[in-house]
């Protein structure tokens, strides 16, 4: 994208929906005594999105404050998906009238066909507006939604299982994921959702990672709030596909990619956190026994990395009759969990953040992110195995959420 000709391409993509949409704004408002002044505020806002977008692919991060630099790029993604939303409802009627073009002047070319005068294959008003409409609409719930980022809820959720340990039965653990450092710039809300998290008393906390964007350093602060993390049975956590900084050009402020890696496992130390890197542990009360494993990332999807060993974190615990497993990406859960390891009870992921998109009410969840994973939000079972995938503590890319909000879950372990 940063090479001359594909900024080339994708600006004239956008000029390109713009000046289609804006057919839509002129059909609409022909009949305004302010339609000039719309026209000119559509293409004035063009010129934003345009500017804006040159400017994110020209300069670097500290160009502009991150506070304003995250709310333009969100502006002019919102500004386009809109537009998208809005060509799709204008497109399909202009088909329509392609099609019912194509059969009175051409199929019907020889008989007697009444065509309405005028009409053509222009755009219908009733269409123009409702494409306008559902991109405004989306266009206005993005904006709802950057209140919403740090609105945490806590989910409950009761989990029974036959080969629980009797002394583990009751056994409370908080699960959250998907912190990600880079995009948290309340350090008060953080803090008050870490508050949330302890105010439960767990005995567990498990973290399933992501816990940067992309580098240690967005934990500069902000490891001095998730210290704050406390159960008696420890903070244990492992790492997302945004924690190895596959996604920067190395070196970075002076950093090689190793260090930095090195650099955020030795923050996780400092905090208190054990970071499992392909390997278990195993707690015992009153001589019964369960274990947690731990996997770096493992997707089924190619353009995730898959660094995740099970062959080197499974080993030890085959005579444990309870296993939870933590792995970032729920993809794992079908793509080797279920067939290899069919005695893990319990896996925990994140991964997908519910897109920060969609609408959830009881029986009924949706966003698009399902047509890409099919476990994406909450509780899934298959046979005696049940996987949990957490929607996210924090956000990347759009700074909010609609719909699907950041969770807290607490998860009570019952002996069935």
């Amino acid at each position: 994208m940063r090479t001359p000709l594909g900024v080339f391409l994708f600006i004239a993509t956008l000029l390109l929906l713009d000046w289609y949409v804006f057919q839509a704004v002129r059909t609409v408002s022909q009949s305004s005594r302010y339609r000039v002044a719309v026209y000119v505020a559509y293409w004035l806002l063009t010129i934003a999105s345009v500017v804006s977008f040159l400017l994110f692919v020209y300069t670097g991060s500290d160009y502009f404050p991150k506070k304003i630099r995250v709310y333009l790029f969100a502006l002019v993604v919102g500004m386009f998906l809109a537009k998208m939303t809005a060509f799709t409802f204008l497109a399909i009627d202009d088909l329509r009238r392609l099609v019912q073009w194509f059969t009175t002047r051409v199929l019907y070319s020889n008989t007697q066909v009444p065509i309405k005068g005028g009409e053509g294959i222009s755009r219908s008003v009733f269409f123009s507006w409702l494409g306008l409409a559902a991109g405004g609409t989306l266009f206005t719930t993005l904006l709802y939604g950057f209140g919403n980022k740090y609105k945490y809820q806590v989910k409950r959720v009761k989990l029974r299982f036959p080969h629980l340990p009797a002394s583990f039965s009751g056994l409370k653990v908080v699960h959250i994921s998907d912190i990600h450092c880079g995009s948290l710039m309340d350090h008060a809300a953080v803090a008050h959702g870490v508050e949330m998290v302890n105010r439960e008393k767990p005995d567990l906390i498990l973290f399933t990672g992501d816990l940067v964007n992309d580098v240690a350093t967005e934990l500069r602060d902000l490891r001095f709030v998730f210290n704050k993390l406390q159960a008696p049975m420890g903070v244990y956590s492992v790492l997302g596909n945004h924690d190895y900084g596959d996604y920067v050009y190395w070196p970075y402020q002076g950093i090689s990619k190793v260090q930095n890696l090195e650099n955020l496992k030795q923050i996780q130390r400092e905090m208190g956190w054990r970071l499992l890197m392909n390997e278990h542990v195993v707690f015992e009360r009153d001589g019964e026994k369960i274990a947690l494993l731990g996997i770096e990332n493992w997707s089924i999807k190619a353009r995730f990395p898959r660094y995740g060993k099970m062959v080197a974190a499974y080993p030890g615990t085959e005579n444990i009759p309870f296993k939870i497993l933590m792995s970032h990406d729920p993809s794992h859960w079908e793509g080797e969990v279920q067939e290899k390891y069919p005695d893990i009870d319990l896996m925990l992921s994140g991964h997908t953040h519910g897109m920060q998109f969609g609408l959830e009410i009881p029986g009924f969840k949706w966003s698009p992110v399902q047509y890409v994973y099919r476990q994406w939000k909450g509780l899934y079972e298959f046979g005696k195995q049940k996987l949990y995938v957490n929607p996210g503590f924090g956000f990347i890319g759009y700074p909010g959420r609609v719909g699907i909000l950041p969770e807290i879950t607490v998860i009570e372990l019952k002996k069935s």
